[in-house]
């Protein structure tokens, strides 16, 4: 096409794609394109600025492998993550999150009530809950991939000196969608600033840290996989994840109880205390890799509670012990 203009360029492109075959990437690559055109046209964005960003790309090709996607940080830190996540959750039951970078498939098979623990470093912590449909009928056959990191902050991808599969499971609801077990306590912590997601971060004045979550993909017979993830409501970054994967619904009370007859009795063994109640001391682990936090946000204000959401995952009950 003849005689461009700024004006004209995004009609250009649109006509040069009418035979795609496939009408929605099509639509979609046009609407990417259009967009573009219109953030250049007004912010006259410069030759440098422009060549800045291709290179930012470019470099996030070197820092990303088979246990990191610099792509996918960029996406997150951007909010793409969430908002793609957002669009197209389903409403009425449990609010999905975004996957994050650490989810394996194949993860080892974990009993119910059995122990992801094992007296590693770190607070222990049980969980159990109730999976159900719409209906509040029990979603029998119910698989629930688990992971999170471990008490050093570090998830095993993270991690040489944590198994492949540390803190990685998959665990079978019982016929009534129950499901107990015991692990650690996630704690918060920063994502990968070492690469030029990290540049953008600091440019914008911006820190890394996500609260303290533990993420789960409730993958019931039938239904689409819930993605979704669940946060202490004590945690300082609560109203500021880097990248913005907190909902409302998944901000749940963490619970320590004194009476361990008060923990599901279908907990393979109760959690070893850890060694400030006299147990036997955990394996070494190294110190996080992260830089002290800045003085934490000011508590968020207190949410009315709302009433129970059925569907997909029920609220968990957590308590620390």
């Amino acid at each position: 096409m003849r005689n461009l203009t700024p004006e004209t360029i995004s009609d250009a492109f649109a006509e040069y794609a009418k035979e795609a075959p496939s009408a929605r990437t099509r639509d979609l690559l046009v609407g990417l394109a259009g967009h573009l055109h219109a953030f250049v046209r007004e912010n006259k964005v410069t030759q440098a600025e422009w060549g800045a960003a291709i290179d930012a790309l470019t470099r996030a090709m070197k820092f990303t492998d088979d246990k990191r996607n610099e792509y996918i940080l960029f996406s997150d830190l951007l909010g793409v993550s969430s908002l793609v996540d957002m669009v197209n959750a389903e409403r009425g039951g449990t609010e999905s999150s975004v996957l994050g970078p650490f989810h394996i498939e194949g993860a080892p098979v974990l009993a119910d009530g059995g122990d992801l623990w094992r007296g590693q470093v770190g607070e222990p912590l049980v969980v159990s809950g109730r999976v159900t449909d719409r209906d509040g009928a029990p979603a029998k056959g119910t698989v629930l991939a688990l992971w999170q990191n471990a008490g050093n902050g570090l998830y095993a991808q993270q991690d040489p000196d944590q198994s492949p599969t540390n803190y990685h499971a998959r665990l079978t609801v019982a016929d009534d969608g129950t499901f107990a077990f015991s692990t650690v306590r996630p704690v918060s912590y920063t994502v990968p600033d070492d690469g030029p997601a990290g540049d953008m971060m600091r440019v914008l004045g911006r820190h890394a840290w996500r609260p303290a979550h533990l993420h789960m993909i409730v993958h019931a017979p039938g239904r689409r996989p819930l993605i979704t993830e669940f946060f202490p409501e004590d945690d300082p970054w609560l109203d500021r994840d880097a990248v913005f994967g907190v909902r409302a619904g998944l901000v749940l009370p963490f619970r320590r109880l004194a009476d361990r007859a008060a923990l599901p009795a279908r907990l393979a063994a109760p959690p070893r205390p850890p060694p400030s109640l006299g147990g036997p001391a955990p394996p070494a682990r190294p110190p996080p890799r992260r830089p002290p936090p800045p003085p934490p946000p000011p508590p968020p204000p207190s949410l009315p509670a709302g009433p129970p959401r059925r569907g997909g995952t029920a609220r968990s009950s957590w308590s620390t012990v």
